[in-house]
């Protein structure tokens, strides 16, 4: 007992992966995203808004303050340890630990709230 071609083809699932729907949800993933990402930015610009001057200022010279802190003393640590690979990997080590401590302190001194603004109030 032979099958028609007609049969035989129907009994084919059909494609798992339909690679145009797959484009487009990825595309709208994509753009949500950015979408949020944008959002999150002007709420944070939004609400710096009534910041004195010297708010604003602190955070410029606390960040040049860590840049050259990173880039200038700690380099001296592999500098002076004669620049092994065990050097530079504990410069490295201590640059993530010293990053994180910076990120933790300029969160807690300079973030900003944006949680009162809301664009979606109508």
């Amino acid at each position: 007992m032979t099958k028609s071609p007609e049969e035989d083809a129907s009994e084919y699932p059909p494609a798992f992966i339909d690679k145009q729907e797959e484009a487009e949800a990825a595309f709208w993933r994509l753009k949500r995203s950015a979408d949020k990402w944008r959002e999150n930015r002007v709420k944070r610009v939004l609400a710096q808004e009534g910041e004195g001057i010297f708010m604003t200022l602190g955070r410029v010279v606390y960040a040049v303050i860590c840049i050259l802190f990173d880039g200038l003393v700690l380099v001296e640590l592999p500098i002076m340890m004669g620049r092994t690979a065990a050097a530079w990997t504990l410069y490295l080590v201590l640059v993530a630990i010293v990053v994180k401590v910076q990120y933790d302190y300029y969160q807690k001194w300079f973030s900003v709230d944006i949680s009162q603004i809301d664009f979606d109030r109508e």
